[in-house]
C-alpha cells in the first residue's frame, strides 16, 4: 500500500533528480543486477554487522527501484514494518508487483531521498543500496537518513565511487549528476560527519568484476591480479546512529 501523503508534503517527489536511462531500467530487472550486485552487496554487508539480532522492527529501503531487494531484506531482518522508498512512480508500482509475488508485505512512500516522508527515529534499519550516485543533494540526503534512523538504528550502505561513475562504460550507459560524485574516502568521511559512528572494521572496499572498466577479464582470462593499492570502485559499509 502506499502512505498517503499531504500537500505540503508534495515537494518531496519533486526535489531535482536525474532519471534512469532506458538500459539502466532494463538492467535493474536482469538476474546479473540481483545476483552479482545485489545479493553480493548484502552478503558483505551482513558480515560487517555488529550485535545481529533476530529480528528489526521498521526496515526500510531508500532507492527501492523495481523492489529485488525487499523480499531479501524481509527475509535477513524478519522486520515487523517493511518500506520501500523511490521518487520514481514506475518503480514504486513495479516494487508492489515485485513484493506480491513473493508473497511479502510491504508498504510504499513515494518520495525523495532528500525530504523522506518517515517521522524522526522511526526506522531500526535503513538499507541504501546503489541509490547514493545518483542523488543530486547528498548533503541533505544523509542528514535525512540519520533523522529519520532510531538511536541505535543501522544504516546499511553500498555505494560505487566516482572512479567507476566516471568510467567509460557507465557514462555511455547509465546516467548520473556527474559533479557530486565521491570516492570512497569521500563517502566514508561524509557518513562520519553526518554523526554517523562507523569504525574502520564496518568497512568494506570489494573490487568486482562488474565495476571494473575491462569487466574483470585481466584476472579471470589473462590472471594478471588488480594493483594492492587503487583507486577505490566500491565503498560498503555499516553506520550507526549512537545514543541508544
Amino acid at each position: 500500500m502506499s502512505t498517503p501523503i499531504s500537500p505540503a508534503d508534495a515537494a518531496a517527489f519533486n526535489d531535482p533528480h536525474v532519471p534512469e536511462t532506458a538500459f539502466g531500467k532494463w538492467f535493474l530487472r536482469t538476474p546479473t543486477w540481483t545476483v552479482h550486485v545485489l545479493e553480493r552487496a548484502f552478503k558483505d554487508l551482513e558480515r560487517l554487522i555488529p550485535d545481529r539480532k533476530p529480528s528489526y522492527g521498521v526496515v526500510a529501503d531508500v532507492g527501492c527501484g523495481y523492489g529485488r531487494s525487499l523480499a531479501k531484506l524481509h527475509e535477513r531482518f524478519a522486520p515487523r514494518r517493511l518500506i520501500g522508498m523511490d521518487i520514481d512512480p514506475e518503480m514504486i508500482e513495479a516494487a508492489g508487483r515485485e513484493v506480491a509475488a513473493a508473497g511479502v508485505e510491504a508498504e510504499f512512500v513515494r518520495c525523495s531521498s532528500s525530504r523522506i516522508l518517515l517521522p524522526d527515529n522511526s526506522v531500526d534499519v535503513l538499507f541504501c543500496h546503489q541509490t547514493f550516485h545518483h542523488l543530486i543533494d547528498q548533503d541533505a540526503a544523509i542528514r535525512e537518513f540519520f533523522r529519520v534512523l532510531k538511536p541505535g538504528g543501522m544504516l546499511l550502505f553500498a555505494e560505487s565511487t566516482k572512479r567507476y561513475i566516471h568510467s567509460w562504460m557507465i557514462r555511455l550507459l547509465f546516467r548520473h549528476p556527474m559533479e557530486v560524485q565521491k570516492t570512497a574516502e569521500e563517502y566514508l568521511a561524509m557518513v562520519r560527519e553526518a554523526g554517523f559512528d562507523v569504525p574502520d572494521e564496518r568497512v568494506s572496499y570489494p573490487f568486482l568484476w562488474w565495476s571494473r572498466e575491462d569487466l574483470g577479464v585481466l584476472e579471470r582470462v589473462f590472471r594478471i591480479q588488480p594493483p594492492a593499492k587503487r583507486e577505490e570502485t566500491l565503498i560498503n559499509l555499516v553506520a550507526i546512529k549512537p545514543g541508544a
